[in-house]
């Protein structure tokens, strides 16, 4: 643990509240609710509250156990110290698996985004070139990543207020373009509010889901947090008020600006909008917000691998070299290893171009589904273990311990849609195979263990 502690707690506060932000804005909300509106219609913004709901709760959860014992790769540490060794084990590569795959789907979209200006470029080469810069950043002192998550994520948050506004004034005006006049009757006049019936809201559930993560982005941050006792519960308790504001609200103005039934699932609809209203800038705008928002995403997804390879190596759950530390206090060997393994998305974008996006969201959805549920877990474990410490916390989790059941039960119903629908039932066989090496790697270094002591 000694080691661990010689991390630099170099974020403050407005990079805490920011990264929180940014984490709970994915990708997912400007590339991927396109194909979510046309799965299921109006009735997305259930989804999306019901999804935000239930990230709230298991955020709560976490930031309960971290004001406990805020550590970076807290996900692994409290795995470990409430279920048990191979949870934390198994645990702690899957978070560093779905920020990978995560990682992939990003820098996809960065290469998808760019041949809006650049179409001769080839998405494999922009993908490269996403991970070098990202990589670059994230060796400087953590600081830096502070800093640049805080403008990325300033970036998105003025783009939706700016759709939030400027969409509110085109329903007060009853703007009309297309035969369509912006009004928040689209939101049932087109079908009803759920047109796709059951189904379609229903198989709508991945998408979205995939849209949040990041959330739990916080509980990494911990360990290198000025004042995690103080900006940790605002960052977690603004969770509810971001989701209303930028999923629900943008998604309530896309809508009634632009029927449902009239967007394109295979482009953004913050795209769609802006062109319709009739701002020739606003396309080119949107596509770098886009391109900055998955840039973002990536960003954090090549720190949090960097800290939980970091952690695992203090902890013996991989090669001890990747717990060395450079002269900014920056764990560059397990950030170096994490790149490489991110680069094998440059592959995918190159040997399958159209179909990676589905593909690696699919994943990495499962895995983010272990890591929020193995968190709920050790909250109920950490309960039961440290009583008193439980009833005299400071933030304590709303409607425990019957909450985490439902949240449970709620991510259980997610993984099952997974198989319904084709193009993402693949994830459901690709997904277990990565469990099983895990739990074969556990048991070899399990069993090496007391010959390595």
């Amino acid at each position: 643990m000694k080691k661990e502690e010689e991390l630099h707690r170099g974020l403050k506060n407005r990079h805490i509240q920011l990264i929180a932000i940014g984490g709970a804005i994915g990708t997912g909300l400007f590339l991927g609710a396109g194909k979510s509106i046309h799965l299921t219609g109006p009735s997305i913004i259930i989804n999306y509250a019901l999804i935000g709901i239930m990230l709230f709760f298991m955020m709560r959860a976490l930031g309960e156990m971290l004001l406990y014992n805020p550590t970076s790769g807290s996900f692994t540490h409290f795995a470990e110290s409430f279920i048990g060794p191979w949870a934390g084990f198994i645990t702690g590569w899957t978070y560093w698996f779905c920020w990978i795959v995560t990682g992939m789907a990003e820098i996809t979209a960065v290469g998808v985004y760019v041949k809006y200006w650049f179409p001769s470029i080839p998405q494999w080469l922009t993908a490269l070139a996403v991970v070098l810069i990202l990589l670059l950043i994230n060796m400087s002192a953590v600081k830096a990543f502070g800093e640049i998550e805080f403008w990325f994520a300033i970036i998105k948050i003025i783009t939706i207020i700016a759709l939030i506004v400027i969409g509110i004034v085109l329903i007060v005006m009853g703007y009309e373009s297309h035969g369509t006049q912006a009004s928040f009757s689209n939101l049932v006049s087109h079908g009803g509010f759920f047109p796709n019936g059951a189904s379609g809201f229903v198989l709508a559930f991945q998408m979205a889901l995939f849209a949040f993560v990041g959330v739990e982005l916080v509980g990494v941050t911990a360990g290198e947090a000025e004042n995690p006792d103080t900006t940790l519960p605002s960052a977690i308790n603004n969770i509810p008020v971001r989701i209303l504001l930028f999923y629900i609200g943008s998604l309530i103005v896309i809508m009634s600006i632009y029927p449902w039934d009239k967007i394109n699932p295979s482009s953004s609809p913050f795209i769609s909008v802006f062109s319709l209203i009739g701002i020739p800038a606003a396309a080119g705008v949107i596509n770098f917000v886009v391109i900055t928002s998955a840039m973002s995403s990536c960003n954090s997804g090549l720190f949090s691998t960097g800290r939980m390879l970091y952690t695992l190596a203090n902890e013996g759950k991989a090669p001890k070299r990747l717990a060395s530390l450079n002269d900014k206090k920056v764990p560059a060997a397990a950030l170096i290893v994490s790149t490489f393994f991110l680069s094998f998305g440059v592959l995918l974008n190159y040997l399958l171009p159209e179909d990676v996006f589905t593909l690696v969201t699919s994943i990495a959805t499962i895995c983010f589904i272990w890591v929020w549920g193995i968190i709920l877990i050790a909250h109920l474990r950490f309960r039961k273990q440290k009583p008193e410490e439980a009833a005299n916390s400071k933030f304590k989790m709303p409607l425990a311990p019957f909450i985490n059941w439902i949240v449970l039960l709620f991510f259980a119903f997610v993984v099952v849609v997974l198989g319904f629908a084709k193009d993402t039932r693949i994830a459901l066989f690709v997904t277990p195979v990565w469990f099983i090496i895990l739990i074969v790697a556990y048991l070899i270094t399990k069993r090496n263990k007391p010959s390595a002591s």
